[in-house]
């Protein structure tokens, strides 16, 4: 097995992130530090990650979060800010986000200590649905529905075409759903702003058919066994 995939199986980071480890230094195998992404991990070898011996995580446990505004997606913060990680003090496992969403956006986030699933979820390949319920500034015209149907030139790079209705309207704000399947950083709120309507609130309420299902705000609740089925069977990967 790849390092950074043992790495991932036992619960350390997601595999895009356990790669940055390896090159960073910080994984060593039998006391050798490893920097080159792909060695091969043998029966027997020790595995350290900041020295703290890493051994094969079987037991995964699969949450969603309904994430409040003024947390990070991440375990550590640089600023000190509070972190998602924060309202799983009671759990021993090492587990971590699939995917982010911004310090000002709240909504449903999945965490888990399953490596392979959260590389297979956060992969470009797997067009993992997400939908947001969104309120913009003024009065989203037709036109700018269109638009966002079609993809929006962001960056120099064009987004997918959305999913996109309006929920709700007045003479001063807007309420959309929008579903993209696409993770580009602050997406929704990007294509907004481009149009010229300001983001109020943002929140993710689904991630493909998985919901929050009356989930409070800041509570979390145990994935149900079809649940964790099905975002395997989204992500490729056997059931």
């Amino acid at each position: 097995m790849r390092l950074q995939k043992y790495l991932a199986s036992c619960g350390v980071a997601s595999r895009r992130k356990c790669e940055e480890y390896i090159l960073q230094g910080r994984v060593r195998i039998n006391g050798r530090v490893i920097t080159e992404l792909g060695t091969q991990v043998s029966a027997g070898d020790l595995i350290t990650y900041e020295d703290k011996v890493i051994t094969y995580e079987q037991s995964y446990v699969y949450y969603a979060l309904n994430k409040p505004v003024g947390y990070v997606t991440t375990a550590k913060d640089e600023k000190n800010r509070p972190t998602v990680l924060d309202f799983f003090k009671d759990t021993d496992k090492r587990i971590f986000p699939v995917g982010r969403l911004d310090y000002n956006t709240s909504g449903l986030l999945i965490l888990t200590n399953d490596g392979a699933l959260t590389y297979a979820l956060t992969h470009p390949k797997h067009h993992v649905n997400k939908t947001y319920d969104v309120k913009v500034s003024g009065k989203v015209q037709a036109q700018s529905i269109d638009q966002l149907r079609k993809g929006v030139v962001i960056e120099g790079k064009k987004t997918a075409p959305a999913v996109v209705k309006i929920t709700e309207k007045n003479q001063n704000t807007t309420r959309l759903a929008i579903t993209i399947h696409e993770g580009r950083n602050r997406q929704i709120r990007k294509m907004c702003e481009l149009l010229g309507h300001s983001v109020l609130k943002l929140m993710r309420i689904s991630v493909g058919e998985i919901t929050l299902n009356g989930l409070e705000i800041g509570k979390y609740r145990e994935l149900t066994e079809n649940e964790i089925n099905y975002l395997k069977k989204i992500g490729g990967l056997d059931v």
